[in-house]
């Protein structure tokens, strides 16, 4: 039944240079669905992995704008919904909005962000494919791990477990869904 629906396959390396020499050597076989797991950060696996999501930082820029039209739209409507007059000022005295609007632009702009990152990486997630396999465990540990997913247009079950073993892998790891 794994082999009929598989998240994928699961290669274990001792260190991270042959992970990201690896992660290389399928990037340039022409696999695109890929994800690496290390017990530590890794930078150049962004550069492999071509991990290049930028939908994250437009979102402190979209919070930050609906922060302050939020702001200056809850003063505008308190002023005309419950008007006082003080010290002769204008009913709508927007210098007066500009500490509001200000703390509500900065709140906005962190937590889009913020969440809209736990969205974009599915969190929380308690469950992942990858936790099936036993040695999984030591990812977080002493060992690093790429996965070639399934859903790659170029993934085929014997082929690709056929390209991994030229990756010199500790081990090799079929993961069902």
């Amino acid at each position: 039944m794994a082999e009929d629906n598989p998240y994928g396959l699961l290669a274990e390396f001792d260190n991270p240079e042959a992970l990201i020499c690896a992660a290389r050597r399928a990037r340039e076989q022409g696999y695109r669905e890929m994800d690496t797991f290390t017990p530590f950060p890794v930078d150049e696996l962004n550069e492999v992995l071509a991990l290049r999501d930028r939908r994250v930082l437009w979102l402190g820029l979209i919070g930050g704008i609906f922060g302050a039209f939020v702001a200056l739209a809850m003063q505008a409507y308190v002023n005309f919904d419950y008007p006082i007059n003080v010290g002769g000022r204008d009913q709508y005295a927007w210098p007066a909005f500009a500490i509001v609007t200000f703390e509500l632009t900065i709140l906005f702009a962190a937590l889009f962000p913020a969440f809209g990152m736990l969205a974009f990486n599915g969190l929380p997630r308690l469950y992942h494919p990858v936790f099936n396999d036993a040695r999984f465990a030591r990812a977080s540990k002493d060992r690093f791990f790429l996965c070639i997913m399934a859903k790659d247009p170029q993934f085929d079950c014997t082929k690709t477990a056929h390209f991994m073993e030229g990756l010199n892998a500790r081990s090799i790891a079929l993961v069902p869904e």
